[in-house]
Parts: C-alpha cells; structure tokens; sequence
C-alpha cells in the first residue's frame, strides 16, 4: 500500500513537473521608451540630468538596495543605485 502511494507520488511529480517551464524573452534594443515624457527604465542619473535639467528636489538614498528619489515640477523618478527603475507622473 505505501509502496502504491509512493509510486503514484512520484508519477504525479513527474507528470506535473513537466508542465512547468519558463521562457525568457530578450528585446532588442536596450531601454523601454516612455511616450510621456519621463525618464525610461534603466537611464542614468547622469543621462536623467542631461536631458532633464537638474530635479526640484533629491532624496537620499535608502535602504538596500539603495533607492534614491528626484523630485521634477511634472514627475517623480526612482532610482537603483544610479539607474532609473521607475517614473511617476504627477498628478
């Protein structure tokens, strides 16, 4: 009887672990492009500044990682050490 339910186990592994995958998907090109303004994922600070202007205001960064935020008049911009992982606009 254990013997049964081991071997149905391990059958039921089998066949749903097959089920399971992943694909990864590479988009040539570099960076995503935001259409409204704001800073793309993965811009620079240096890049952010150059095209930008200097922010409003700067936080420090915090935590670890650390994230950093610059305040701009229209939005908001998030950074991972130095590059942007996020932009939020105002409202």
């Amino acid at each position: 009887m254990i013997k049964l339910r081991i071997v149905s186990a391990i059958a039921l592994l089998v066949a749903f672990g097959s089920l399971a995958s992943a694909e990864t998907v590479k988009i040539d090109g570099g960076m995503a492009q935001s259409d409204d303004g704001r800073p793309s994922r993965g811009m620079t600070q240096a890049s952010v500044e150059s095209k930008y202007g200097s922010p409003v205001s700067v936080n420090a960064p915090v935590g670890d990682p650390p994230i950093s935020r610059w305040d701009y008049a229209d939005f908001v911009v998030f950074f991972e050490y130095d590059r942007v992982i996020h932009a939020v606009v105002k409202r």
